[in-house]
């Protein structure tokens, strides 16, 4: 029983800036691919669906800079929201998901790191998204 008795290590910021700091273009493009999945399990994570939203934002913006569409993003901003939705993905990360009640914690943590690093960059992006689709209607 001596398991039980060990720590569960949750991500820190120096863990994720470390990720971020690894992701590629080619990451970028998995992340779209597996767009479906990650959206769902956001969706469908009562500790996640707070962030479907956002994260439908996030994955608008990717693929607005993966086009060339929007081009007024850092990298970073691009690769810290690539991490995010990647890590949320993977089911055996360094809490499995699938361990009742602290599966989903880290993704959570994850997540708020990464939005708290590119609030401003969302922000923008979503002025930007309203002016196109304004200019679109008229």
């Amino acid at each position: 029983m001596r398991w039980f008795r060990k720590k569960i290590k949750l991500p820190n910021e120096k863990y994720t800036l470390k990720a971020v700091d690894k992701t590629t273009v080619e990451d970028v493009d998995e992340a779209i691919e597996k767009e479906e999945s990650i959206s769902s399990k956001i969706a469908h994570s009562d500790l996640l669906k707070k962030y479907a939203k956002l994260g439908k934002v996030m994955f608008l913006m990717i693929k607005d800079y993966r086009k060339g569409v929007y081009t007024k993003i850092p990298w970073f901003t691009i690769a810290a929201i690539t991490t995010a939705l990647l890590y949320v993905f993977m089911p055996f990360d360094l809490i499995p998901d699938f361990i009742p009640g602290l599966g989903l914690v880290d993704d959570l943590t994850v997540l708020s790191f990464v939005i708290g690093w590119i609030e401003t960059d969302l922000n923008n992006y979503l002025d930007w998204k309203l002016k196109q689709e304004a200019t679109a209607t008229e």
